[in-house]
């Protein structure tokens, strides 16, 4: 049974397998809230939980909260749910960032772990949570689609690349 567990320190050897793998395979380490320096893994969890409280987080940041995806044997991915939203994530990045472990794509996780993950956003009180990809992550898209995404406007970075922008209803 898949679920969301917050990060602590008996999770280091899974947590470090799953960056590892993520690094050698080359591709973008989403939620980028993970891909911090490991080093200290006491600090590394410390700062990953203080990232909830207000008090703790630098200036024109939000709170967030970060879960890891589970089977109960192994993590999958995370997900970052950003309890609110500034001028910045509003364009990129919206109220949940989310990704999979390469070796574990392509079966349909994403697709429960974005549910999971509003299922948490709605604890927050999150009534409607933004949601984006960019356009030509395909199996992004799909996933949002997936768990009731309505399009927005799309927001064209300064570079060119296109973030597709959608609103999912939690409140229900």
């Amino acid at each position: 049974m898949l679920r969301l567990v917050k990060t602590s320190v008996e999770q280091q050897d899974q947590v470090l397998a799953l960056l590892s793998e993520w690094k050698e395979d080359g591709s973008n380490i989403v939620p980028t809230t993970i891909n911090k320096d490991t080093s200290d893994f006491d600090a590394y969890v410390k700062r990953l939980l203080d990232a909830e409280d207000r008090e703790k987080i630098e200036d024109g940041w939000v709170p967030s909260t970060t879960y890891w995806l589970t089977d109960g044997d192994e993590l999958l991915g995370a997900a970052n749910i950003r309890h609110e939203l500034n001028a910045h994530l509003l364009n990129f990045g919206g109220h949940i960032g989310y990704g999979i472990k390469p070796s574990a794509r392509g079966r349909g996780l994403a697709t429960e772990q974005l549910r999971l993950a509003l299922e948490k956003a709605k604890e927050l009180g999150i009534e409607r949570a933004l949601i984006t990809c960019d356009r030509e992550n395909v199996a992004s898209r799909q996933v949002i689609l997936n768990n009731g995404g309505v399009a927005d406007t799309p927001y064209t970075e300064e570079g060119g690349n296109v973030v597709e922008r959608f609103w999912i209803d939690v409140k229900g």
